[in-house]
């Protein structure tokens, strides 16, 4: 709905400046009037007019010079709150100029508004600083989204491809085919259902509740003990109770992540993985450690990125779809928690989470 333009703020404070300084006038200007007119006799009838002091002389001589007094505060008070209206407001018009180029798509503008702190500046330092943060996004949301199409195409490559042979080949062997079709097909749906989970924990559309993460890590390491028996690795859980608030469901996706994670990248033979928990005076802490080849910090770093499974790490069908870590990351931080990956000395990687702790029942 369009709105219709009215008087701008500097001529709204130019006027109430003028306002002010008028009223200020008059005030003072009555006080003194009233102030003579009390030393002043009424003596009109009995003196003459100019020989002697009286009030309607008073009158006929501060009338005049009341009324220019009130003309020059009022041409005053419209100059100087113009000019000061234009230096206060200064500000404020570089912020409107930032928004308008954010608004047209750039959002690689700063307003970096010089000078001390005051509510001006710290309006143009927030505005700094949601700009950056939505570039950020923005950026990370077109290569997510690249990421992704470039994920999802190769699944339905590999189904159109499969779907041509048995078309120009119908003696061929279609179980074979089948097969490979429900192995494709089953990686696109992982896929998909990653990327809902990554939106939705994105949007921190959830209820929150008291959770457990001891609980969850114990929950996660008896799902996955097939998988680590098959790949000869051990698990171990321990640690302290650490509630925490949030949802379970994406907390345990969490911790099944990383936990996963962990197993499958892992040593070829006798690797091993720990998970503890830990609370501190307003955080509880879950840590996953695990063998497995040395990582660098730089390719540490960039596990958490969508797509990424690190250096020589080969995709089999444990592999998952490249977006565990950014699930976990993700998750995290719309539970107002941090991540830390850190490569172990031997080998392997140390994966911590930090949440903010429950607060005691009751």
């Amino acid at each position: 709905m369009a709105r219709r333009r009215g008087l701008s703020v500097r001529l709204k404070l130019t006027l109430s400046y003028a306002g002010f300084l008028m009223v200020a006038g008059v005030l003072l200007l009555t006080a003194v009037w009233v102030y003579l007119l009390e030393y002043v006799p009424d003596d009109w009838n009995q003196r003459m007019l100019h020989q002697n002091p009286n009030r309607q002389l008073l009158a006929y001589t501060f009338a005049p010079a009341a009324a220019t007094v009130l003309a020059i505060l009022l041409v005053f008070g419209l100059l100087g709150g113009w000019f000061l209206a234009g230096r206060m407001l200064a500000p404020l018009t570089r912020i409107t100029e930032a928004t308008r180029a954010a608004t047209d798509g750039s959002l690689s503008h700063r307003i970096r508004l010089p000078g001390r702190k005051d509510e001006f500046r710290e309006l143009a330092d927030a505005f700094d600083t949601m700009l950056a943060r939505l570039e950020a996004h923005v950026a990370e949301q077109k290569r997510f989204a690249a990421n992704a199409s470039h994920e999802l195409r190769t699944p339905l490559a590999v189904s159109q491809t499969l779907l041509e042979v048995a078309r120009a080949d119908p003696d061929r062997d279609t179980g074979e085919i089948i097969d490979r079709l429900h192995a494709v097909n089953s990686r696109a749906i992982d896929l998909t259902e990653a990327l809902l989970l990554l939106s939705r924990a994105d949007r921190r559309s959830f209820p929150r509740e008291r959770v457990d993460l001891s609980l969850l890590a114990e929950e996660a390491a008896e799902t996955l003990l097939p998988l680590a028996e098959e790949r000869g690795v051990t698990v171990g859980t321990h640690g302290d109770i650490a509630p925490t608030v949030g949802s379970p469901t994406l907390l345990l996706q969490l911790t099944t992540n990383l936990l996963h994670n962990a197993i499958v990248h892992n040593l070829p033979d006798r690797g091993t993985v720990r998970v503890t928990t830990s609370v501190h005076p307003e955080t509880v802490e879950l840590t996953v450690e695990n063998t497995g080849a040395r990582l660098t910090p730089e390719a540490a770093s960039t596990l958490t990125e969508p797509f990424q499974r690190g250096a020589e790490r080969l995709r089999t069908h444990h592999t998952g779809v490249g977006l565990g870590l950014a699930i976990v990351e993700t998750i995290t931080r719309a539970h107002d928690g941090t991540l830390t990956l850190t490569p172990r000395t031997g080998g392997g990687l140390r994966v911590t989470v930090e949440l903010p702790a429950a607060a005691p029942p009751g």
